[in-house]
């Protein structure tokens, strides 16, 4: 296991405080504030130890309430909201400095036979075709600003592929849909719930600077203010985050400094595991700091 790996399930496994309270680390990874996928995946993993292990995650909701601070660790209170008899609901506020910064609801269900469909995968490459985003940003190392090229240029715990290929610094505009091979960049737990936990983590890279593509705009404008104001996620089935799976992007509308991003991830044999939805914040500031 890679050192950055071990230390992202490290910071997702948490603290317990109390019952029902928890604490996490935070990292930092360059941004002016706490990145949204930490604070998805404790929320999911400080939910998740209250529940029977038997009972799994099928389905979550936040939104992002303030900005994080990613010098400081995250409180997070869990609420035993119910427990039925085929579903438990739990939810999860984020605490900083004594005020709220996320709140999640999650529900969790059994095993249990159904109708079964889902879509088809895109057909793409495979990742072997592709550069890793870490090998683009070192071609870019020049352009980015400097409090985050110390954190974009050195190794992360997923590793990304991506398929649509963007220079993120002077972007063309085109079509609102992106796609990306992803994986944790080493072994993991044999734990399933670990590996939801990091899909959480990941599911927040890339999704919502889709609604960009159209506008031929970036985040790294000096104008460009963006932020993640709510996230959902559906869980359809086992997945592994050391196999590589598809995430298949697109948007379909932005509007009012709003853009709203879609996303379904497969594995590399074609099968649904997660669907994600998510709108932010994409504002053209004219007090550019």
């Amino acid at each position: 296991m890679s050192r950055v790996l071990e230390d992202l399930l490290s910071l997702l496994k948490l603290e317990p405080i109390e019952e029902n309270l928890f604490r996490g680390r935070s990292q930092d990874l360059g941004f002016r504030q706490l990145f949204g996928g930490q604070v998805l995946g404790q929320s999911l993993s400080a939910a998740s130890q209250t529940v029977d292990p038997n009972r799994h995650v099928h389905s979550l909701h936040g939104y992002f309430l303030r900005p994080g601070d990613a010098g400081m660790p995250v409180v997070y209170t869990v609420d035993r909201v119910r427990d039925g008899g085929s579903f438990t609901t739990r939810r999860v506020v984020a605490i900083q400095k004594g005020e709220p910064i996320f709140t999640l609801m999650a529900s969790f269900q059994g095993d249990e036979p159904g109708f079964t469909h889902a879509v088809k995968m895109p057909e793409v490459p495979g990742p072997e075709d592709f550069p890793t985003d870490l090998e683009v940003w070192r071609r870019h190392a020049h352009l980015i600003p400097e409090r985050m090229r110390d954190k974009l240029l050195f190794d992360k715990p997923i590793e990304l592929r991506p398929v649509t290929q963007v220079d993120p610094f002077k972007p063309e505009p085109c079509e609102p849909v992106k796609y990306v091979w992803f994986r944790a960049d080493g072994p993991m737990p044999e734990d399933p719930q670990v590996h939801k936990y990091v899909l959480a983590y990941a599911s927040d890279f890339n999704l919502i600077t889709t609604a960009l593509l159209p506008h031929g705009a970036t985040v790294f404008q000096r104008n460009m203010q963006a932020a993640s104001l709510d996230h959902s996620l559906w869980f359809h089935g086992d997945l592994r985050m050391n196999d590589w799976l598809l995430y298949a992007m697109d948007s379909p509308w932005a509007g009012n400094a709003r853009g709203l991003a879609r996303g379904h991830v497969f594995t590399r044999d074609g099968r649904l595991v997660a669907s994600v939805a998510q709108e932010g914040l994409l504002r053209l500031r004219h007090d550019a700091r």
